[in-house]
């Protein structure tokens, strides 16, 4: 921030500032297109991105901090509820998507793993909003660097992939090629699931694939070319 306002790039605005009133984002729903085919598709299109988003960044950050069962998270039930539960409180205040996200790795790497980490996260970011002016200052070119270190976090898995077993090793690469290329968790994992399930077909590994991952690979084709 120091080094971007001499150079123009960041345009400070002071310190500390009362959080503007909520009351013009409060609860401003238009219900007029709720019962039409735009809508449903609307919401259906928001519930894949917000759920895929979602199962990615549990289940990298589980895996980081260690804490997967069988290849599972535990307690996943609380933890989506959680993350439902924040997605429309903060619709119903106006905000932007309210989920979970992956520079949580960067917590676990310091040690952070229990609710207690995320309570006090909590606390600081809502200390943050006073000072909003000084922290909406430091430009994004300031904090591409840790997404960087977040992203190798959430890479170390990858050792653990069967690179000898194209069934496993094609879709995986598949899956953290597009993550990028699309900028979507959600496209990177649906890509790799329909790679999956086309990959084990073609090698007649049927087994492998169960009846909802072939009903998942036939809707998520349909959304692609529909």
């Amino acid at each position: 921030m120091l080094i971007g306002i001499p150079m123009g790039i960041t345009e400070f605005n002071g310190i500390v500032s009362i959080p503007p009133s909520l009351e013009p984002v409060f609860f401003k729903f238009d219900f007029s297109k709720v019962l039409t085919t735009q809508m449903a598709f609307t919401v259906f299109t928001l519930l894949f991105i917000d759920m895929f988003d979602t199962i990615g960044t549990l289940v990298g950050v589980s895996n980081k901090a260690r804490m997967l069962v069988n290849g599972k998270v535990p307690r996943a039930k609380q933890a989506f509820m959680a993350d439902a539960i924040g997605t429309t409180v903060g619709a119903m205040l106006g905000t932007n998507t309210v989920s979970t996200f992956v520079e949580s790795a960067s917590g676990i790497a310091q040690g952070g793993r229990s609710g207690i980490t995320s309570f006090v996260t909590a606390i600081c970011f809502g200390i943050a909003l006073l000072f909003a002016p000084l922290f909406l200052s430091i430009p994004s070119a300031a904090t591409c660097p840790i997404l960087v270190l977040v992203g190798l976090f959430m890479m170390s898995p990858i050792k653990d992939i069967d690179l000898d077993d194209f069934t496993e090793s094609v879709p995986a690469f598949i899956c953290i090629i597009m993550i990028p290329m699309a900028y979507s968790i959600s496209d990177g994992i649906v890509l790799g699931l329909i790679s999956y399930v086309l990959t084990n077909l073609l090698s007649g590994k049927f087994k492998k694939i169960s009846l909802t991952m072939y009903i998942l690979a036939a809707l998520f084709t349909l959304k692609y070319l529909v």
